[in-house]
């Protein structure tokens, strides 16, 4: 648990005041605290590892005492303090902080070996940090916000304050690690879930004996409880409460006895009964590699999400040399080569098929490679006056005037790159000890012009495109005969008309646009060379409708504009719904992205498999992140596509690893087959609803997208009896809850607000 208040202890009396908010507090300062910073300096014991900042260990232009540190860090750069010892079982941080809600990613970490907490954004623990008063936050290590994770056990040591891409500058004050934190038990939330379940979440050791339920009126019995504490998470716990009495619409009323930060009624208003049907007899297969993800962590992370394919690609791999394991960032980062993160695809393909996933492994299909893990570019004492360089190595620039154009001098490859060709890429392949599942031929090179301009500067268009495809598949299953072969790989909607040379390009090869042109090539180069050289046409699908403000607007967009992938009648609302010029296809505005590249391969090479080796919610910490993820998992399943893989480091405590916890974690799957659903009153803006079956067992997914209302539905074809439930979101936050229900009726079957739910039959 974390939360913000005002310091009142040293504040300047010219200072404003607020109040204090939160739930928990920090014992008084006690002689086992480590104090990290009070006046001046840092503590003794504590060193300053600091990078890209500028700090002032004595800044007295506000202050609490005698003095605070001002911290000016540029874009990534940090304030960062080692202790000399460790902190393993301390309760958490405090310190004091004044900015213009600065942007700051927060993290524990050990030098000793490594480790590193979740990302904890100060934006999720407080966004109303101001310049002119000091705002204290706590950071509960047994509950980390944004995650709710507990910090573990570890050799902590480190804590690290790093700007965004914009830098941040902030004051900071009375940093110290506690000792211990006061819980203050409360009722969090109550909410009524499945036939006759509340679910509610604690915190502290809470007491149930003066908690009353009535439903219109009339009192309502309860028959049993159950808690549970979730894996990952364990600083709340839930307790489901069966009643005696089923559901109806109406009002239901939670009384906990107690005083909950004012508020001890919990009132909610069940909602009139939606219908839906159940199909069991109308399914297919769901594809296990739907439910992928890009650089998994460890085996163990895939075990627990139940990872049905992971990738290694991204940009950087266009680069990637496996001699020395070395690669280049590309434009994402000043072209500077680095040792790869994982360094050796080769062991990370067998990591993965460790824990059960396939592997997915992005094969450079380009003429250049990294030489090493230490050259770039672009130096500026080679090309001055470049817009920006790396606030970590102020000679690698990033290759760009300030006036957004390259710098006219194309650098030598040499400078940092080493010659790849198809050759070494398929020795490469032969040497591997552990054999991919699907090799992809490179990343986004439609647009390596500006991703990897440094490397080829010049567009890559239709015909190029095709031959590199054609030469590294040919090469790859020379290599690995029984290897997949996923490509183009292309990044968004407009690259999948035309290239980066533009129109002449579309007009050059009979107005047809880019990827219908290249799948009827690649059926052209299956007869040519006798086999079949593109086994999935692989796409990256980002929505291009802008939810970065994250306020109401814009999280309601985020979860409807999933129908983007399936709605044949959706209008997409982004330009894509305004510009129909810009492709040849029909209802452009419509991207119904599924149900139109499964028409184009019916079209053009029937028998090839769709990939999505890239897609993102735009949230990834955010609670409609996760059901947008929950959302989209789903339609994969539903619509019949054969992979795809989570862009982004997926949390697993975070909204989008409890997405794919929801539908697979810890061996618990949702089902081989899909099953067929019937609405009767379809509204896919606010809900949606999976089926699927496995040895005559039925599963059902509801995903209520609705900040603050429930929603019911009466089940056809859902069979009474014992059911396993998951659930996350809601009042309840993300956490992995579960029990075990009796569905003793399908008349009446209710989801929170803002929850996905799992149920399946025992």
């Amino acid at each position: 648990m974390s939360w913000s208040f005002d310091s009142q202890a040293k504040m300047p009396a010219f200072l404003a005041l607020l109040p204090l908010v939160g739930l928990l507090s920090a014992s008084q300062s006690r002689a086992d605290d480590i104090v990290i910073y009070a006046d001046n300096a840092l503590a003794a014991g504590w060193e300053n590892w600091s990078w890209g900042s500028d700090i002032n260990f004595a800044a007295t232009d506000l202050f609490e005492g005698t003095s605070s540190a001002f911290i000016n860090s540029s874009a990534w750069s940090a304030l960062s303090t080692k202790l000399e010892g460790t902190f393993p079982n301390y309760a958490g941080l405090k310190f004091d902080i004044a900015g213009s809600q600065p942007d700051l990613t927060i993290t524990i970490q050990s030098s000793t070996d490594g480790a590193v907490s979740p990302n904890i954004l100060l934006s999720s623990i407080s966004n109303t940090i101001t310049p002119n008063a000091f705002t204290t936050v706590l950071i509960d290590f047994s509950n980390l916000p944004g995650s709710g994770a507990a910090l573990g056990p570890g050799t902590w040591d480190r804590i690290v304050w790093q700007g965004g891409a914009n830098g941040a500058a902030y004051h900071i004050d009375n940093i110290v690690v506690v000792q211990s934190i006061v819980v203050t038990p409360l009722f969090l939330s109550a909410e009524p879930l499945a036939a006759n379940t509340i679910a509610v979440t604690t915190q502290g050791a809470v007491d149930f004996s003066t908690f009353t339920v009535s439903l219109n009126g009339k009192a309502v019995k309860i028959s049993n409880t159950t808690s549970y504490v979730p894996v990952g998470t364990p600083s709340k716990s839930v307790t489901y409460l069966t009643l005696n009495t089923l559901f109806v619409p109406g009002t239901l009323l939670i009384n906990t006895g107690v005083e909950n930060g004012g508020n001890q009624v919990f009132n909610v208003t069940l909602p009139a009964v939606q219908y839906v049907s159940i199909v069991p007899g109308v399914n297919y297969t769901i594809s296990p590699a739907i439910y992928g993800v890009n650089f998994p962590s460890s085996s163990q992370y895939v075990q627990d999400l139940g990872i049905g394919i992971s990738r290694w690609g991204g940009n950087a791999v266009t680069a990637y040399n496996p001699n020395g394991h070395f690669t280049n960032a590309g434009n994402d980062w000043y072209f500077e080569n680095r040792v790869a993160d994982p360094p050796d695809a080769d062991a990370w393909v067998n990591m993965v098929n460790t824990g059960g996933s396939s592997s997915f492994l992005v094969v450079p299909s380009l003429d250049w490679v990294a030489k090493d893990g230490s050259s770039y570019s672009y130096p500026a004492s080679v090309y001055p006056g470049q817009a920006k360089t790396d606030p970590f190595n102020s000679d690698a620039g990033n290759g760009q005037l300030p006036n957004g154009s390259w710098i006219t001098t194309t650098p030598s490859q040499t400078r940092a790159y080493t010659p790849w060709n198809t050759d070494m890429a398929k020795t490469w392949l032969q040497g591997l000890a552990n054999k991919p599942d699907i090799i992809a031929v490179d990343n986004e090179i439609e647009i390596a012009a500006s991703t990897h301009q440094d490397m080829h500067p010049d567009p890559i268009n239709y015909d190029e495109e095709l031959a590199r495809v054609v030469n590294t598949s040919l090469a790859a299953k020379a290599a690995l005969p029984n290897v997949k072969v996923a490509a183009p790989s292309t990044c968004a909607w407009w690259f999948y008309w035309t290239s980066m040379v533009g129109y002449t390009d579309n007009a050059a090869h009979n107005n047809i646009d880019f990827l219908p042109w290249f799948l009827a090539q690649m059926a052209t180069a299956e007869k040519n060379h006798k086999k079949r050289l593109l086994d999935y046409l692989d796409i990256h699908f980002y929505y291009q409708a802008d939810t970065s403000a994250n306020d109401a607007a814009a999280k309601a967009l985020r979860l409807r504009m999933t129908r983007a992938l399936w709605d044949t009648t959706y209008v997409d609302e982004s330009w894509v719904g305004v510009e129909p010029q810009q492709n040849h296809q029909w209802n452009p505005t419509r991207m119904s992205v599924i149900p139109r590249f499964r028409t184009l391969i019916d079209i053009n090479y029937p028998g090839t498999k769709l990939s999505i080796s890239e897609w993102n919610s735009q949230a990834d910490t955010d609670l409609t992140g996760g059901l947008h993820a929950a959302d989209v998992l789903g339609i994969f399943g539903r619509e019949k596509v054969d992979a795809a893989m989570y862009w982004g480091t997926v949390d697993e405590n975070g909204p989008i690893g409890l997405a794919f916890w929801l539908y697979r974690g810890f061996g618990t799957t949702f089902a081989a087959n899909s099953a067929q659903v019937n609405l009767a009153t379809p509204l896919p803006d606010t809900q949606g609803v999976y089926a699927g079956t496995e040895k005559g067992k039925l599963t059902l997914v509801i995903i209520n997208k609705n900040p603050d209302k429930p929603i019911a539905f009466q089940v056809s074809n859902l069979p009474k009896g014992k059911y396993f439930l998951r659930h996350f979101g809601g009042q309840a936050g993300l956490a992995k809850w579960q029990t075990n229900i009796a569905v003793t009726s399908i008349d009446y079957i209710v989801v929170p607000a803002y929850t996905a739910v799992f149920f399946k039959q025992s």
